[in-house]
């Protein structure tokens, strides 16, 4: 199906991390997609990493719902728009009649816009009179959320991203941004070159990419955060750095905070250096790095400090964050250029989903569910007949009480919770049990969705309108650039189309900039009126604005009280959100993870992204540049604890926790420590049979934030026995119903499949045939079989264009994919690429690139490594040069400069 285009070149934002870069999008009339980054963007100012520049390749219509769809049995046939919302519409009024209106729950997403946010929220606490709405976002950034308002009286960043460039120390705590915001990134890397003077300290269990930039890395234990941070206050304190005018003037609780911290064992007689060695063997970490580190934050003024998922993703999240931001009070570093700690968002629109209230436990435009005054102001604008007066469930705290039967319908939207929940299958046996699931989506195949009664089709990134707001507080405009494909709708309308039919005004709108103009009037709304404070999120400025207007809006920082006003940091002045003004110290104790490795679990697993792959896969998984980098889920340990789990390199393991297992390719990746594992979060039940990390990770939650512990689960690894591995490149997708295990890789007009058998085959050519779908006996079919050596090849052409080839063998041998790949580009195979089919080997020399390190321009490590062997190549800059890899987003720098430093000790 062709993409329709509206003629122009339109700026928009990109879908992916919470960075928020711009984009310059245009289809071409050939239905080519082109995306160039936006220089008019102060966010990514021109620059896009390699997720973002293969947005082109994602927006197809292939696999995408494009009609309602209903459930009947084990079927879904499609529906027309008024049965499909009837049916939604029927059964939440019903199960409201019958149960009250706690029984119906929301669980959407950071993928959605402001507006759609806006809409799902007001419909939820303010007119079902139910706070059961939570969001993806929970699993991301909640813990920040809650610092923040612990300490700042609100959900408040307060740096910019021109910070990273100002700074003279940079610290990235639990956080690879090479690889999960490489924009912002290269920022810091260029800041660097500019200034070698500027320092950068990555504190991480794992050595990732982000450490190529490094002065130090200090691999700390997981889960020692709270340690290390409350370690380095009380350090500031005996070493004379606090800012003692500025604690006094501004905050409250610093005594406290350093009880808490362990101030009284700097102080004791011989009491640093004791108290130094107790930081560091909690943090297990090397006594003299500890120092250098805490020496570095002390003397630097100009200081920040960016956290993520390392840091948020944990049963004590919320203080960790707040240890984190316990030093930057306490040195008055906050709120002027070049410091302070600084929370990085996973998603797209975490933060404009903060600012509506999605989460269960707020309320839209910063106010607080708890607050009688604020509900009442909130009801009142809305004009909502039942307001929503407690929290409502968190997401994990949801599923347990859909399983449980306590809540009865659940309508799910933009986000597959089935991949992505912790203890995912029980996920899994909540939907199963669910009177009423509704899902809207843009595909048809996800996990949820084989659970859903009702499919509600909605718009996608470039079919979509609205506003998402980044990492910096900065509202963006997200704009549509591709005609609505099917019927699929954008997600306000729906929500907006359901209340209609529940009898609920206040949805009338027709356009989201209409959406837009409420939720701005509605952050001014009784503003600091009375008694009440005044609320930092304030876009009042921003309201009234015409469609033109609306259409025309440039990227603005909040708090936007006035037009034309952009606000860059907060704090400046020393205010802060809580009423006297002054931020809250809290004081940290450091507590172990809820689940501890012991001897049936003596691994911990860690999760998160790798550099080419979005969450489930939904949007990269269909880019043929993003799948080689790392094509299929893997399992990264220590070479010690392989060798004890009994596992090797390139093999199958299966990854066991209390809650789930999944099965992974073991590898080596040189940047783990001992003890710990880690497994990527992206694949699911259709890009592999048995990979789906969230079904292993336990359900333990932060007591403040509710946000769960991704990052702490203890495992064990061991071997996946198989009795062959191979791999398929068809043309046609295939049903493996007779592989144990496989992984599914999207590949240049054809499919690629690995995978791996236990059951041996006593006639692999009808084993071949059957699994290639080749029914025909005459069909043009070649074959080679060393039955000694265990090794089966075969291929099957239709005139003369090769349509599928498989490759099998007991051993791990098998033929490099990238070279099988070029053939089909072939109209027809000559000879020779018969003969090297069978073979397994490439006839010409020198066509196998290696896996991919450099996605933009298709670069492999082969080509890489032979450049820089011949022709003696000393670092990145002449590797660009030279192949053009690390000449784009940069993301791929730090693997050429392993390749550079493997030459180099080569050439020794």
């Amino acid at each position: 199906m062709k993409l329709s285009a509206i003629p122009t070149t339109v700026r928009t934002t990109c879908p992916y991390c919470g960075v928020g870069c711009g984009v310059r999008a245009q289809v071409g009339q050939d239905g080519a997609l082109a995306i160039a980054g936006d220089e008019a963007h102060p966010a990514s100012q021109g620059r896009l990493c390699v997720k973002g520049s293969a947005l082109g390749e994602t927006v197809g219509l292939e696999g995408r719902l494009l009609s309602p769809m209903l459930r009947a049995g084990e079927g879904l046939h499609e529906a027309s728009w008024a049965e499909a919302l009837d049916k939604v519409a029927g059964g939440f009024r019903k199960i409201i009649a019958e149960h009250g209106p706690d029984a119906v729950a929301l669980y959407v997403s950071g993928q959605l816009l402001t507006e759609d946010y806006y809409v799902a929220n007001k419909f939820m606490k303010g007119y079902v009179g139910s706070a059961n709405i939570d969001t993806n976002s929970r699993l991301c950034m909640s813990a920040a959320v809650a610092g923040h308002k612990r300490a700042f009286g609100e959900d408040l960043v307060p740096g910019c991203y021109e910070d990273f460039e100002l700074a003279d120390l940079v610290v990235l705590v639990g956080s690879n941004a090479a690889w999960c915001h490489p924009t912002l990134y290269q920022r810091i890397v260029r800041a660097k070159e500019a200034r070698p003077g500027m320092r950068v300290v990555v504190i991480d269990p794992r050595r990732t990419a982000t450490c190529d930039l490094a002065d130090l890395h200090l691999p700390l234990k997981p889960g020692s955060d709270v340690w290390l941070f409350n370690g380095l206050l009380g350090y500031l304190a005996t070493q004379g750095a606090l800012d003692s005018a500025y604690v006094q003037a501004h905050t409250v609780g610093l005594g406290e905070a350093l009880d808490a911290a362990g101030e009284a064992a700097f102080l004791a007689p011989g009491g640093r250096e004791a108290a130094l060695l107790d930081v560091a063997r909690a943090c297990r970490l090397d006594p003299q790095q500890l120092l250098a580190f805490y020496e570095l934050f002390a003397n630097t003024e100009k200081t920040l400090t960016a956290f993520t998922m390392g840091v948020n993703q944990s049963s004590s999240g919320a203080d960790k964050v707040n240890a984190i931001i316990n030093c930057h009070l306490a040195t008055g570093r906050i709120g002027r250029p070049g410091m302070g700690p600084f929370s990085l968002t996973g998603q797209p629109n975490a933060m404009g989903g903060r600012e509506v209230g999605g989460l269960a436990n707020m309320l839209a435009a910063h106010m607080e569910l708890d607050d009688p005054s604020q509900r009442a102001a909130v009801q009142a604008f809305w004009d909502a007949p039942r307001m929503a007066d407690k929290p409502g469930l968190k997401a994990v705290e949801l599923f347990r009480a859909i399983e449980e039967g306590k809540v009865k319908a659940v309508w799910i939207m933009a986000t597959n919770p089935l991949v992505s929940l912790p203890d995912a299958d029980q996920a899994r046996r909540a939907l199963e049990k669910c009177e009423l699931v509704v899902a809207s989506d843009i595909v048809l195949g996800t996990d949820t969705n084989q659970l859903a009664h009702v499919l509600l089709p909605a718009l996608g990134w470039g079919e979509k309108d609205g506003t998402v707001t980044n990492s910096e507080r900065c509202i963006s405009r997200q704009r549509a650039f591709l005609s609505k494909p099917g019927q699929a709708r954008p997600d306000w309308e729906i929500v907006c189309e359901v209340a209609r039919r529940m009898g609920f005004s206040g949805f009338d709108f027709t356009a989201p900039q209409q959406i837009f103009d409420e939720h701005a009037r509605l952050s001014n709304w009784q503003n600091g009126a009375g008694s009440q404070r005044r609320r930092v999120f304030d876009i009042g400025g921003l309201a009234g604005l015409g469609r033109a207007e609306y259409d025309a809006l440039e990227p603005v920082q909040w708090p936007v009280r006035r037009q034309g006003e952009d606000t860059q940091r907060l704090f400046g002045d020393g205010r802060f959100a809580y009423p006297d003004g002054k931020a809250r110290f809290v004081a940290t104790r450091a507590r172990l993870p809820a689940h501890l490795p012991d001897a049936e679990f003596p691994l911990v697993l860690n999760t998160g992204r790798v550099r080419d792959q979005w969450h489930t896969m939904t949007r990269t998984g269909r880019s043929v540049k993003l799948a080689e980098h790392v094509p299929e889920p893997f399992v990264d340990l220590h070479p010690q604890d392989a060798l004890l789990c009994g596992v090797k390199a390139g093999e199958l393991a299966r990854v066991t926790s209390n809650w789930g297992t999944v099965v992974a390719r073991v590898r080596h990746g040189g940047g783990i420590a001992r003890g710990s594992v880690f497994m990527p979060i992206h694949w699911s039940g259709q890009t592999a049979s048995d990979a789906r990390v969230g079904a292993v990770v336990n359900p333990a939650v932060d007591p403040v934030s509710g946000e769960p512990e991704f990052k702490h689960t203890p495992v064990r690894v061991e071997p996946f026995g198989v009795h062959w591995y191979g791999f398929i490149l068809s043309r046609a997708a295939l049903p493996l119903r007779e592989a144990a295990n496989w992984t599914r890789i999207q590949g240049a007009g054809f499919v690629r499949y690995e995978l791996a058998g236990r059951k041996p085959f006593a006639d692999a050519a009808h084993w071949a045939r059957k699994l290639l779908q080749v029914e025909d006996d005459d069909a043009d079919w070649i074959e080679l079989e060393d039955r000694n050596g265990g090794v089966y090849r075969a291929a099957h052409l239709v005139d003369g264009r090769i349509e599928a080839c498989l490759f099998v063998s007991q051993r791990q041998d098998l033929p490099a994919r990238a070279w099988l790949a070029q053939m089909f580009c072939k109209e027809s195979l000559s000879p020779q690429d018969r003969s090297g089919l069978l073979s397994g080997r490439a006839r010409e020399q020198g066509v196998d690139p290696g896996p991919t390190v450099c996605s933009c321009f298709g670069v492999g490590r082969d080509t890489i490594r032979i450049a820089i062997e011949q022709h003696g190549l000393k670092d990145a800059a002449a590797v660009t040069a030279c192949v053009k890899a690390g000449g784009n987003c940069g993301s791929c720098v730090p693997e050429i400069r392993a390749l550079l430093g493997e030459a180099s000790i080569k050439a020794q």
